[in-house]
């Protein structure tokens, strides 16, 4: 199941995956290890009539979107759902590779190297770009040469 991770990259129509990171939106549990959610109880903007009451969802969002979740329930089509947000932690750490297993992803290697890479670029901000640091060691060796 492919989505667009909505409501950042709306106007980007960036397709991302559920399971990948970056991506927001409902996450169906399934046989999945239970969520970890950020508050104990559901969150609810207005209720549904009681005719039309649905089960409560669990969804993926951007801390300021469940810190002021009145603001930005239409644009998850959930105002009048019972919602329970689920921790970056457990989203990426238990439901993402549980996801990629089920849906037959496997090891995801493209999710391991975006990971490496950014690992990769935080060194380097940080100035820890020992790789880097060498070869301007041998650059500067052959120079004296």
């Amino acid at each position: 199941m492919t989505l667009i991770a909505a409501p950042l990259l709306a106007h980007a129509q960036v397709s991302i995956n559920i399971g990948q990171p970056g991506f927001y939106g409902q996450i169906e549990i399934g046989n999945a290890p239970p969520p970890q959610v950020v508050y104990s109880a559901p969150v609810i903007v207005q209720a549904a009539p009681t005719q039309e009451a649905y089960p409560p969802m669990y969804l993926r969002v951007p801390e300021e979107h469940h810190r002021d979740w009145r603001r930005y329930c239409h644009e998850y089509n959930a105002c009048n759902r019972q919602v329970y947000f689920v921790t970056n932690d457990w989203y990426n750490n238990s439901y993402a590779p549980h996801y990629a297993r089920e849906h037959g992803h496997g090891h995801d290697h493209e999710y391991e190297e975006r990971e490496r890479e950014r690992d990769r670029d935080h060194e380097r901000d940080h100035g820890h770009d020992r790789d880097h640091e060498h070869e301007r060691d041998h650059e500067r060796d052959n120079e004296r040469n």
